[in-house]
C-alpha cells in the first residue's frame, strides 16, 4: 500500500515540476507565487482536517521544520529552474534519497543491502559526470547549485515527514503548521522583496527625472532602457500560485501515509520518480538537447535510482 501512496505522490510533484518550470519563464514574482502554493496548502490541510478531525499532538510540531526546509527547497528548484536547464535541475531534485537513506541509516539505523549500496555508487558516478560535463564548472553552474540544495532541502523534509510518523503525528495537523510556516516566510520574503523594488524603482524615477531636467534625453548619447514584459499582478500571481499549491498539498497529503506504512529510503525514491515527468517535458515539450557527458550523467543517476528502487 505504501507503494500507490508513493507513486500517486511522485506524479504530483512531477506536474509540480513542470508548472514550476513553465512558471519560471514568465514576468512573475518568485516569493509571491510561493506564498499562493503554501497558502493553498494551508487552506486545503486546515478544510480537510475539518471534516476528518484528525487529532492534534506534539509530534504535529515538526511541521514547522518541515515548513523551513520546504521552503530552502522550493525557492531552490524555482529558482534553478529560472536560471539552468530543466533536465539538470530535475535531476538534482530526483535525488533525495542519496540524502534520505544515509540519514536515516545514521538516525535510525536503518541499513543499506548491497544492491542499495551498489546504486549509490552508481547515483554519485552521475553526478560527477554532470559536473564535469562540458558546459557546467563553478562559475557557470548553469542551475546546478540550486538544484543540489534543492536536493538537499527535499531530502531532510522527507526525514521530517518519517519522524513526525514516528511520534504519531497526524498527517493534516503536521501538514498544516507545515504549510503555515511556509505561509510566513514567503509571504516575508515577497514583502523583503517589495520594499527592495520600492527603492529602485524611486531611484529610476529620480535619474529619469534628473535626465529630463538636464535634457540629457534629448543628446545624441542618450540609450534608453530596455523594453520589459510587464510582471503579473498581485491577484493573477496569488491565484495562480494556488493552483500549483495543489498539485503540492495533494502529493504531501500522500506523503506522510507513505512514509508512515514503508521504509523511508525506498518511499523516498519511490517518490524521486517524478523527475520521470520533468525529464519527459524537458526532451519533448523544451527540445532540450543533452551532451554526451551530460547525457552519461543523467542516465547513469536515473539508473541509480532505478537499481536503488529494485533494491527494495
Amino acid at each position: 500500500m505504501w507503494f500507490i501512496f508513493a507513486a500517486a505522490s511522485a506524479v504530483c510533484f512531477g506536474l509540480r515540476g513542470i508548472l514550476y518550470q513553465w512558471t519560471s519563464q514568465r514576468p512573475i514574482n518568485r516569493n509571491l507565487l510561493l506564498l499562493g502554493v503554501y497558502l493553498c496548502g494551508t487552506i486545503v490541510a486546515l478544510a480537510v482536517n475539518g471534516f476528518v478531525g484528525q487529532a492534534w499532538s506534539t509530534g504535529a510540531w515538526i511541521g514547522v521544520g518541515m515548513g523551513v526546509f520546504s521552503f530552502m527547497s522550493n525557492a531552490s528548484m524555482y529558482r534553478g529552474f529560472a536560471v539552468g536547464k530543466a533536465s539538470l535541475v530535475a535531476m538534482f531534485t530526483g535525488l533525495p534519497p542519496v540524502v534520505v537513506v544515509i540519514l536515516a541509516y545514521l538516525l535510525w539505523g536503518e541499513k543499506l543491502n548491497i544492491w542499495q549500496s551498489l546504486s549509490f555508487l552508481v547515483i554519485i558516478s552521475g553526478i560527477l559526470l554532470i559536473r564535469y560535463s562540458s558546459d557546467i564548472s563553478w562559475r557557470n553552474l548553469k542551475g546546478a547549485g540550486w538544484g543540489a540544495l534543492a536536493m538537499l532541502g527535499f531530502g531532510i523534509t522527507d526525514l521530517s515527514s518519517k519522524q513526525a510518523t514516528r511520534l504519531g503525528a497526524e498527517t493534516l495537523p503536521t501538514l498544516v503548521l507545515m504549510y503555515v510556516t511556509g505561509t510566513l516566510l514567503f509571504g516575508l520574503a515577497w514583502y523583503i522583496g517589495e520594499r527592495k523594488q520600492a527603492a529602485a524603482r524611486r531611484l529610476v524615477a529620480a535619474s529619469a527625472d534628473n535626465a529630463a531636467i538636464h535634457g540629457a534625453a534629448d543628446s545624441p548619447g542618450f540609450v534608453a532602457p530596455e523594453t520589459i514584459p510587464v510582471p503579473w499582478n498581485f491577484m493573477r500571481t496569488l491565484l495562480w500560485g494556488m493552483v500549483v499549491g495543489l498539485t503540492n498539498i495533494s502529493g504531501m497529503m500522500l506523503v506522510m501515509p507513505a512514509f508512515k506504512l514503508g521504509v523511508t529510503g525506498l518511499v523516498s525514491v519511490v517518490i524521486a520518480m517524478n523527475v520521470v515527468f520533468v525529464l519527459f517535458y524537458a526532451r519533448f515539450v523544451l527540445k532540450e538537447r543533452f551532451s554526451r557527458m551530460e547525457a552519461c550523467g543523467l542516465t547513469c543517476a536515473f539508473i541509480g535510482v532505478l537499481i536503488l528502487r529494485l533494491a527494495g
